[in-house]
């Protein structure tokens, strides 16, 4: 059951959770509040767990029409994500399943371990058009339950089978494990990886991003990947006003020092239910400078928590953020970091013999 737990749980129950609260997903008709039985008996409540169900999905690929994104086509091998980031814009997509976006989010997760075999199928569709397939822009695809589940590993193998790009973000370490699967893709020209890297303060991170690896130990990460011949991308994202607005050039240099040969940032986003759990997370960690946080916030976004216009959600408009542009810019520049970077491979592409298929006498 679903329960609407508007007050600020016990800090013991949700440790190492980012969220505080846990309200009822917004398409709910009826919220499940928890309410004193009357006994004066003492009840401690269970630390909240991580559960994870599984899902089979009739389609893997799912098809965007952002003008502001770079792809037109996204994998999801979970939903929910277990790394528990305060300022996940992936949050609301919750409310589809009927959960939360607070504690929900990041404690029950969706496995989809017949994502390889379906994501086969549609590659194989004589009406197919092949295009870089982008992982992670949801939810992480190597959060820790990837370790058990293995889907992600195995979509890899079925796009490599295919000869099919891919771009991956994520924060996860285990992607360390598919270098095997990931550098024969690289030397193709297949694969980049995008590695998020939000802040170098290691308490900064783990209240932010309370089930990510360090700062250091991602920045170790670039290393493995680009020492194995796999391109990546340091991702400074999200840019929060007065918590890591500061860290602009540090990052990006610290990118730079572990191999990354391109960049990128995003503003803070706060769609829909991510607003108010992240004002009370700001509340709750950083109360002195809460309300400086959201009226910058505010000033970038007309005056609201958020403007999902297309061209100005990423990046927010004003002078604060012109000049978080043009900072980066320059530092981006200084370092090399905005170098054009040569589009994967689509040519390769080549649909994968099945068992008891014709192989070819050519």
């Amino acid at each position: 059951m679903n329960w609407d737990e508007t007050d600020q749980i016990d800090p013991v129950r949700r440790r190492a959770r980012g969220a505080v609260s846990n309200r009822t997903g917004r398409f709910e008709g009826v919220s499940h509040v928890r309410a004193h039985d009357g006994w004066d008996i003492p009840e401690e409540l269970p630390p909240i767990r991580t559960t994870v169900r599984m899902e089979r999905p009739r389609s893997v690929i799912n098809y965007i029409r952002s003008p502001d994104l770079p792809f037109d086509r996204t994998l999801n091998p979970y939903r929910g994500c277990e790394h528990g980031c305060i300022y996940c814009f992936a949050r609301p997509t919750h409310a589809f399943l009927g959960l939360s976006a607070g504690l929900d989010f990041e404690t029950q997760l969706v496995a989809r371990p017949e994502a390889p075999r379906v994501l086969a199928q549609e590659l194989r569709k004589r009406s197919y058009k092949v295009a870089p397939i982008a992982i992670g822009t949801n939810t992480d695809p190597y959060q820790p339950i990837e370790r058990d589940q293995g889907v992600m590993r195995a979509c890899l193998k079925v796009l490599q089978a295919f000869n099919h790009p891919v771009a991956i973000v994520t924060k996860g370490t285990l992607i360390e494990r598919d270098l095997d699967i990931l550098a024969p893709m690289a030397a193709q020209g297949l694969v980049r990886v995008g590695v998020s890297v939000t802040t170098l303060d290691a308490g900064l991170a783990r209240v932010m991003e309370p089930r990510v690896p360090s700062p250091k130990r991602r920045l170790a990460m670039i290393r493995a990947l680009t020492g194995a011949g796999v391109p990546v991308r340091v991702m400074t994202s999200p840019i929060v006003p007065m918590l890591n607005d500061h860290e602009i050039e540090a990052l990006l240099q610290a990118g730079k020092d572990a191999g990354a040969d391109a960049a990128s940032w995003i503003m803070l986003r706060l769609p829909l239910e991510v607003a108010p759990l992240f004002r009370e997370w700001l509340e709750q960690h950083f109360p002195l400078r809460a309300a400086r946080i959201m009226a910058r916030v505010r000033e970038m976004h007309g005056g609201r928590d958020y403007d999902a216009e297309w061209g100005r959600r990423m990046r927010g408009s004003g002078e604060y953020a012109r000049m978080i542009a043009t900072r980066f810019r320059l530092v981006e520049r200084k370092l090399g970091l905005d170098r054009a970077q040569p589009s994967l491979r689509c040519d390769l592409f080549r649909l994968s013999p099945r068992k008891g298929d014709q192989l070819s006498l050519l």
